[in-house]
């Protein structure tokens, strides 16, 4: 009777073991890929004007022959561009990136962005972001606002057409802090306290947020675009505050961002492409850096 009962008590605490064992097992299977390691290069032009004028190109106009060398370059060598949203979900461990991604900007706002730079991104199936100043897109959507390439900014109309397009997002440049008349970026100045600094830029970001919001049929922009690439501790801890998602300085450097970790998008630098310089030569200096 002994040995039949130490039997069965074996035979429990077997098939207890084996259940622990199985609902382990289950358990790993289903559970979600770990995002610990898994990471992309993300290397990042940086763009302002486009002027069809040798005599005008220089650290930051190119001429539209130079920009479409530059799409090419990037189709023929298996470049995918990518849009904040894409870096984001990404960022969040909810969608993978493409081999080889990469984000195009624009800073400024400028109108030749419009009717030079985007045809030639829709010719290449090419993608980009661009950083707009409020103050600027508030001062060409009057109605006798002249749009010419040399000088004139964006239209919250232009901008529209460009979000409906869906190959082109809106970034946060400031709304009216991309002036030496106002202030040159998110610097401190010397008599403000850091009270009154935080005050001062969250109100000039804040402020674009909302009209932004109003002129484009309620679209939210995600990513801050430091004017000047002036950004520090405080301004970063502001942007997230805020509920930027990610945020591009001007410092050159390709970027690794991980897949699960939020925090990998902040801060992320970028390549400036002045005129001057060949496709070949930009694409591997920004190639030496992986």
């Amino acid at each position: 009777m002994k040995l039949r009962i130490k039997f069965i008590l074996c035979v429990m605490i077997m098939v207890s073991l084996m259940a622990s064992i199985l609902s382990l097992g289950f358990s790993l299977e289903v559970k979600p890929a770990s995002a610990s390691g898994e990471s992309t290069v993300l290397p990042i032009i940086m763009y302002h004007s486009i002027l069809d004028s040798t005599a005008k190109a220089g650290k930051y106009i190119i001429t539209p022959a130079v920009l479409e060398q530059d799409l090419l370059y990037l189709k023929e060598h298996g470049y995918t561009a990518v849009l904040p949203d894409d870096l984001i979900a990404y960022a969040n461990g909810e969608k993978r990136l493409p081999d080889k991604p990469i984000l195009i900007t624009f800073d400024d706002g400028n109108y030749n962005n419009y009717s030079y730079a985007y045809p030639l991104l829709k010719k290449y199936g090419m993608k980009a972001l661009i950083s707009i100043v409020g103050s600027f897109t508030e001062q060409y959507s009057e109605k006798d606002a002249v749009m010419n390439n040399n000088y004139s900014y964006l239209s919250w109309e232009q901008l529209q057409e460009l979000i409906n397009s869906q190959i082109i997002a809106i970034g946060n440049h400031s709304y009216d802090m991309h002036s030496e008349k106002t202030r040159p970026g998110f610097c401190r100045l010397s008599n403000e306290s850091e009270q009154e600094y935080i005050y001062n830029i969250s109100k000039d970001l804040l402020h674009m947020q909302k009209i932004s919001q109003d002129k484009l049929n309620g679209y939210t922009i995600n990513t801050l675009v430091y004017p000047y690439g002036t950004c520090n501790s405080i301004t970063e801890k502001i942007a997230a505050d805020l509920g930027f998602a990610i945020t591009l300085t001007c410092y050159e450097k390709v970027n690794v961002i991980t897949f699960g970790e939020k925090d990998s998008i902040y801060c992320l630098g970028r390549f400036n492409r002045p005129y001057g310089v060949s496709t070949e030569e930009f694409m591997k200096k920004l190639e030496k850096t992986f």
